[in-house]
């Protein structure tokens, strides 16, 4: 059996060999260093980039809007196809889509007629508001024509269907007693100047 030769303990030798764990040491810890800043510098800048590939909410509602209009051309009978779709079908369709509504719309004959806090409860259908119907009619125009309809095809554009809204604003407006109205913004009246100083008198 042969033996363990014995590890010469001379002094050069162990100096050698701490110099060389002090070295090892010092890139190791360099290494590490350079590796944890890179990652916060990683992490900090996928945190401060915006993420241009998510989807917006506008974006997001704008899809889901285009499909549910989709899905009602493909249920009507007979099916109709985008491009035989006009405004009268599009008036269909918001029509449809009253029977979704959570908007209490008060008739002439309900005694809360044109109160905006009606006190008690009433048996008055329930509409889509009028908003709502608006912001939908922008969203699916614009879908429109991201999907290769011409401008001027645009049933979503369509007269009747800005007549449809205007009627809906106005009655909604009465019935609930409320108004869609913008504020004009009231104009800060104009500055008055100082008159301008007038010469000193000359000496007769």
């Amino acid at each position: 059996m042969d033996s363990v030769p014995e590890m010469d303990t001379s002094n050069a030798d162990s100096s050698n060999i701490i110099n060389i764990n002090i070295n090892t040491m010092a890139v190791s810890s360099s290494t590490t260093t350079n590796n944890s800043v890179a990652t916060a510098a990683a992490a900090s800048a996928a945190a401060s980039s915006p993420s241009s590939s998510t989807p917006s909410r506008y974006e997001n509602q704008k899809r889901r809007d285009w499909n549910t209009f989709g899905q009602y051309l493909r249920n009507h009978r007979p099916p109709l196809s985008l491009s035989r779709c006009s405004g009268a079908h599009v008036l269909e369709f918001l029509r449809y889509l009253d029977q979704f509504g959570k908007t209490k719309v008060h008739t002439q004959m309900c005694p809360f007629f044109g109160h905006p806090n009606p006190p008690a409860p009433c048996p008055c259908p329930l509409r889509q508001a009028w908003g709502s119907l608006d912001a939908l009619i922008g969203r699916l125009r614009a879908a429109f024509e991201e999907h290769g309809g011409k401008p001027e095809a645009n049933p979503f554009g369509a007269r009747a269907v800005r007549l449809y809204l205007r009627e809906v604003r106005d009655s909604q407006a009465k019935a609930r007693g409320i108004s869609y109205e913008k504020k004009k913004r009231k104009r800060p009246p104009p500055q008055q100047q100082p008159p301008p100083a007038l010469p000193p008198p000359t000496a007769s």
